[in-house]
């Protein structure tokens, strides 16, 4: 924006954020690639408000991203919440990796007996590094911020921290990313 002689404070690209980082987070889902069919599911803590919220997280095998949730409770409601959310839009895993938590392994029962389906529990809480390295990402980039004024805020930042993620990732499908950096993928994204 200085480039082009445009002066830009950062409550206004904050407002952007807000603004564009869930539509933008919609229109990628329907260009996103299929995760693979075992997920590791985990929560870790955001601040806002001065008060710690659940972020809840998936990532497959792989360690691409399959879903992400902000909610205000860590409770069996939560986690069903979440796992009814990212298997509408990704489909049903055959397995979920999950630790020692009573909410996830609730939710996950919750989700098989409302849906008559059969998602495999593991818990182990070694096999869910992966899931735990990437909350590392996430969590080295909201320190900075100091937490958030309001939980919508959060939520938009926070799908648009995810979407650079999976972009950065490979997580387009080919056939529409080609061989486009993450940078001209957005671009393209956005138009």
């Amino acid at each position: 924006m200085a480039e082009r002689g445009i002066k830009v404070d950062h409550s206004t690209l904050n407002r952007w954020v807000v603004y564009y980082a869930s539509k933008l987070e919609k229109a990628f889902h329907q260009k996103k690639k299929q995760p693979g069919s075992r997920w590791r599911l985990d929560e870790t803590y955001i601040k806002v408000k001065g008060e710690w919220r659940y972020y809840y997280r998936a990532v497959d095998k792989q360690g691409n991203t399959v879903d992400f949730l902000l909610t205000a409770k860590r409770d069996t409601k939560a986690a069903a919440r979440f796992l009814n959310k990212s298997i509408s839009r990704n489909g049903q895993p055959s397995m979920i990796n999950i630790d020692k938590s009573g909410a996830n392994k609730a939710g996950i029962n919750r989700f098989n007996q409302e849906n008559h389906r059969r998602v495999k529990i593991r818990q182990c809480k070694y096999l869910n590094n992966v899931v735990e390295q990437d909350h590392r990402r996430v969590k080295r980039i909201t320190r900075s911020m100091l937490g958030f004024k309001s939980f919508h805020c959060a939520q938009s930042t926070l799908a648009g921290i995810e979407l650079v993620a999976m972009l950065k990732k490979g997580q387009m499908k080919k056939n529409l990313a080609g061989a486009l950096t993450p940078t001209a993928q957005f671009y393209a994204l956005a138009a």
